[in-house]
Parts: structure tokens; C-alpha cells; sequence
């Protein structure tokens, strides 16, 4: 594995603790911040590394930052940690650059995979068969699983993609279900860059 820094910046003292924690009990280093313009202070001389932000910040969210560091030219892979009514937002992370979201509260494997995807070498887009395979998938979807996995991406409710479609709420968590299983997603943050891979 790359030996790179993990970056951790969020708000919350507690949850930098338990996240310098567990990346130190993985094998890996990782240095803390308080915010994000306390990291952004610090850019020209950290080490390169993996960034794991919070969305919700005060003085500056995560999202501000992704943009920040992509206007001083910051290649770095950032993972950001969303609250559950956050997925608008990180989905629209995710197409400002962000390798992927974890939803609070999340397992902890699924962090360390996340940062190990992060720190291995991109795939060349030209040939990437998950692509291909994943747009294939979505092709097969029936139109009403494309209606509800659209409203998903946008982050509505179950209850107001129901109204909106004039089904029943079950309904659409038996659609989203169908989607989830012919997609093969694990969760909500693997459908959404599933998505956006293909529908960038």
C-alpha cells in the first residue's frame, strides 16, 4: 500500500479522536484538523495523502473545500462523511471530485476500503470494464426503477418519490430494492457513483 497520510479534518474533537484511532490501529498515519481552513492554512506542507472530511462544517463545509483545493490545483482523493439528509450534497461532492461518501453512521471496514481505493493507482477510464458493466445494468432497468433510482440520486425520501410517482411507499422500497440487487451496490454511496460513472 502506498505509504500516504490520511488527512482527517472535522469539527468534532471526538470524532477526529476515534478516526486517528482506528486508522492508527490499520497501519496507517494519520494527522488532524480542526476545520478546513485550518487544513487548507497547512496545504503546502503536508504530505500527500487521502482527505477525510466532514460535509457539515463551520467557517467552511466540506464542499467549499473540494472546490478550494481544486482551484489551487490539489489532486489529493477526498472521502467526505455525509449525515444522513446529506445526500444531495454529496452527490453533488461527488461531481465536484470527490472519490466517494460514507453515510453516518458508517462501519469502519468500509472506511479503511474506501481509503484503500483512494491511494491505489486510477484506472484508465478507456479501460474500465465496470463502466461497461455497469452501464449495461442500468439499461436493464425497468422505466419505473429508473424513475425511483433517479429520485434516490437526488436524494428524496421514499415517501416523496411515492407521492411524486402516485405509488405507495412500499412500493418504492421494492423497486429501490430490485435496484440495489441488479446493481449489486452495497449501499447508498456505491449506487450514487455507479451512477455518476456512467451519467457523470
Amino acid at each position: 500500500m502506498t505509504e500516504s497520510v490520511v488527512h482527517v479534518i472535522d469539527d468534532d474533537e471526538a470524532m477526529r479522536d476515534s478516526l486517528a484511532f482506528l486508522l492508527d490501529t490499520a497501519g496507517l498515519k494519520a494527522q488532524t484538523y480542526e476545520s478546513a481552513l485550518q487544513f487548507l492554512e497547512a496545504l503546502e506542507t503536508v504530505p500527500a495523502g487521502v482527505i477525510v472530511t466532514d460535509i457539515r462544517m463551520p467557517e467552511m463545509t466540506g464542499l467549499e473545500l473540494v472546490r478550494r483545493l481544486k482551484t489551487r490545483g490539489c489532486t489529493y482523493p477526498v472521502i467526505m462523511i455525509t449525515g444522513h439528509g446529506d445526500v444531495p450534497l454529496a452527490v453533488e461532492a461527488m461531481k465536484a471530485g470527490v472519490v466517494d461518501f460514507l453515510e453516518k453512521p458508517f462501519e469502519e471496514d468500509a472506511l479503511l476500503a474506501a481509503i484503500r481505493a483512494a491511494q491505489a493507482p486510477p484506472a484508465s477510464v478507456s479501460e474500465d470494464p465496470e463502466r461497461e458493466r455497469i452501464r449495461t445494468v442500468l439499461d436493464s432497468l425497468s422505466p419505473r426503477e429508473h424513475e425511483v433510482l433517479d429520485g434516490v440520486v437526488e436524494g428524496k425520501l421514499n415517501k416523496v418519490i411515492a407521492h411524486e410517482l402516485g405509488i405507495s411507499p412500499r412500493t418504492v422500497e421494492v423497486y429501490r430494492a430490485n435496484v440495489m440487487s441488479k446493481t449489486g451496490a452495497r449501499g447508498l454511496s456505491e449506487l450514487i457513483r455507479m451512477v455518476l460513472l456512467v451519467r457523470p
